[in-house]
């Protein structure tokens, strides 16, 4: 009934199922919940399901093939799929409006709305998939707004972000929320298991997870498990210039700059929740940092200070080009509370 590959979410992707197959599905969802968590794969076997030569999304049959893979395509006999581009990551009105990539170059046969009003295949609904939907610029939400309202019958979207707040609100109220929930843990490890990961991993690589997969490729999880290290450093007095290089972005990665500084702000919040959770007598969510964090607990008294200092990091995010400057203020509230 169910693609083989997809870890977790069965109860939801039942209701899907059931749900479209009655026709009783909107022609807008919004699929939310934490990065990493399977929201895009989900979406993607709504489409696949009805290429599947088994109605089944199989992935053995050769419908199913053309979903699999790390180079899936833009354009699908049924499916579209719109993504962020460029370095800055945005998700630009040419896309939408012409099927033009960030160079000028046709990445769809025709503009999303045109292609939204075709007719579907035999069999089929014709499906519309915004990965990352919270990059969308205003230009290119605003060019979709009626479309989201009213799809042409038989057409469905699906916006697909950890991000909902940072949608257009214009956009949010046309499309049903589909909130999914972190992977229970089991599930998560099973994944990472199957992809190599060892026992010797397993705490860290849980407690950084949070039920999520985004930490499934090594590279990742040892960058995240080296910004935490800094920040503890950081919080205990070291300086910056001593430990802040793993904070820093990476000049050869394809995300902007301002994307790659939030997983390292977040990761702080989430080790000042922790202090205070030690502090109140509760336990750690990063429990493999526990050690660390209790000689820290006990020095910090001001922790409200450095939580709003990182706030309000992220909401300026956008428009910062100086991300040095940036962490090493955050890191110099950090060493006065």
């Amino acid at each position: 009934m169910f693609a083989p590959d997809i870890a977790g979410h069965r109860a939801l992707r039942q209701r899907l199922l059931d749900r479209l197959q009655a026709d009783r599905i909107r022609g807008s969802l919004l699929f939310t919940g934490p990065e990493g968590i399977g929201k895009r794969r989900v979406a993607l076997e709504l489409a696949q399901r009805e290429i599947c030569f088994r109605r089944n999304a199989c992935g053995q049959c050769e419908g199913c093939r053309m979903f699999l893979g790390d180079d899936l395509p833009f354009e699908l006999p049924n499916l579209l799929r719109i993504t962020p581009e460029g370095k800055a990551g945005v998700i630009r009105i040419d896309q939408i409006r012409e099927g033009l990539d960030s160079n000028n170059q046709p990445r769809f046969s025709r503009g999303v709305i045109e292609w939204a009003s075709l007719a579907p295949p035999l069999g089929c609904h014709r499906w519309i998939l915004v990965e990352e939907a919270h990059r969308l610029n205003e230009s290119s939400g605003n060019i979709l707004l009626k479309t989201l309202e009213e799809p042409p019958e038989g057409t469905h979207f699906i916006l697909v972000t950890h991000r909902p707040e940072a949608l257009l609100q214009t956009i949010r109220s046309r499309c049903e929320r589909i909130p999914f929930a972190p992977l229970p843990p089991e599930e998560a490890w099973a994944v990472a298991m199957r992809q190599g990961w060892g026992e010797d991993d397993r705490a860290r690589w849980a407690a950084l997870g949070e039920g999520s997969l985004r930490f499934l490729e090594e590279p990742a999880f040892r960058r995240a498990e080296a910004q935490v290290e800094a920040w503890i450093a950081l919080l205990g007095g070291r300086a910056f210039s001593e430990v802040g290089e793993a904070l820093l972005p990476e000049k050869d990665s394809v995300l902007a700059q301002g994307e790659q500084l939030r997983q390292p702000l977040e990761l702080l919040l989430r080790l000042l929740a922790d202090l205070a959770r030690i502090q109140a007598g509760e336990a750690p969510a990063l429990e493999p940092w526990r050690g660390a964090l209790e000689p820290l607990a006990a020095k910090f008294r001001d922790l409200k200070t450095p939580q709003e200092a990182v706030l309000e990091s992220l909401r300026h995010l956008p428009r910062n080009l100086s991300p040095e400057p940036l962490l090493r203020e955050v890191g110099l509230t950090l060493q006065a509370s």
